[in-house]
């Protein structure tokens, strides 16, 4: 009689042991930024990490009423994109920034992130790009990757085929809450750059670029100086952590930022009305910043409206922070040394709850 084993049904605990010895090192970079909070725990079920700082002067701070944050978050169609690409160590840094984005715009201070990666069959060596890109994520966001989860998981998944999750916890003070309701008239509106298309709108890409244009993944673009259509559509979402790190940190018994917005689907508009408090409007115009170049080339190859463009896809501007008038200037100068592009939109006054952009 034959014997049935896990390996002949799809999964390779071998393989799964291989794969894990090469994540641990891995998890023990994010872990510098948070070393005096992350605990040890050899072979947990789970992870450990102390909310107050054990150690005056290092990373992080104690809080007197802490506020925990936590928002979840995947890629979306951009996985077919790395698919097709066969470029697998960008991905998960578009996995962190979408969650550490979200729980910055509440004003906290990311703490640790969780993921989820799921495959169709055991793949130590992709497995490993992708926690790469996660790791990288975590560096940027200074949040230790306390743990995860990976499943193999035959027939629900053709071989090759992985999807991912993202999972980010963070702190803030109970009185420094970014919940909009700091949001005065005569704030100012500042955007800042993203560095692409981010993780938004990819099933809209995927089908103008590949399906409409007929363009392969490796076909250089010439209206973006030869660009390969893999090198733009695998850019990283950018992550705005240290940015308005900062700043915080140079007014920390102030209010310089009334209001953060991360500009993901639905755009600008839509994404700066969910921050609003009732009785203030936006203003912002178009022709506060140039769209980038890669935004009109495929504007042009689909044909799309303007107006679907706008709501779609961020534009060139990925995170928008709404600011006191008498620290904009300062501001701005600051975020512009941190390398962070940034351009005044508008401003916020009285009026119906509502954001326009003209």
């Amino acid at each position: 009689m034959t014997k049935a084993t896990y390996k002949d049904a799809g999964v390779d605990l071998d393989l799964y042991q291989k794969a894990m010895s090469s994540i641990h090192p891995m998890l023990a970079k994010t872990h510098l930024a948070q070393k005096s909070r992350v605990m040890d725990l050899p072979g947990g079920f789970a992870g450990l990490f102390r909310l107050n700082n054990p150690e005056s002067g290092k990373a992080g701070r104690n809080y007197q009423d802490p506020v925990l944050v936590s928002g979840t978050d995947g890629v979306g169609t951009k996985i077919k994109v790395a698919l097709e690409a066969e470029i697998y160590n960008t991905i998960g840094i578009d996995l962190v920034a979408m969650c550490v984005n979200d729980c910055l715009c509440l004003g906290a201070e990311p703490l640790f992130f969780l993921d989820y990666i799921a495959l169709g069959k055991d793949d130590p060596e992709r497995l490993v790009e992708l926690m790469d890109g996660v790791t990288k994520g975590c560096v940027l966001s200074k949040a230790a990757l306390l743990g995860g989860e990976t499943a193999i998981m035959p027939d629900l998944y053709d071989d090759g085929d992985f999807d991912m999750a993202g999972f980010c916890v963070g702190v803030v003070e109970r009185n420094l809450i970014l919940d909009g309701h700091a949001i005065q008239a005569g704030d100012v509106v500042l955007g800042l750059e993203s560095s692409g298309f981010h993780s938004n709108g990819y099933s809209l890409i995927r089908k103008v670029v590949f399906e409409i244009a007929g363009m392969g993944i490796n076909d250089p673009i010439e209206e973006l100086n030869q660009r390969t259509v893999a090198n733009l559509l695998l850019e990283p979402t950018r992550i705005y952590v240290s940015a308005i790190d900062s700043v915080a940190q140079d007014y920390p018994d102030q209010i310089v930022f009334s209001g953060l917005a991360h500009i993901t689907g639905g755009g600008l508009v839509e994404n700066v009305e969910r921050i609003l408090p009732a009785n203030r409007r936006v203003e912002m115009k178009k022709s506060a910043w140039e769209v980038p170049d890669s935004f009109k080339w495929l504007q042009s190859l689909g044909g799309i409206d303007e107006e679907e463009m706008f709501r779609v896809f961020n534009m060139g501007i990925g995170m928008v922070a709404i600011v006191r008038a008498e620290h904009a200037s300062a501001v701005q100068e600051k975020l512009q040394a941190s390398q962070f592009p940034v351009h005044v939109l508008g401003k916020v006054t009285e009026g119906e709850k509502v954001v326009t952009l003209d």
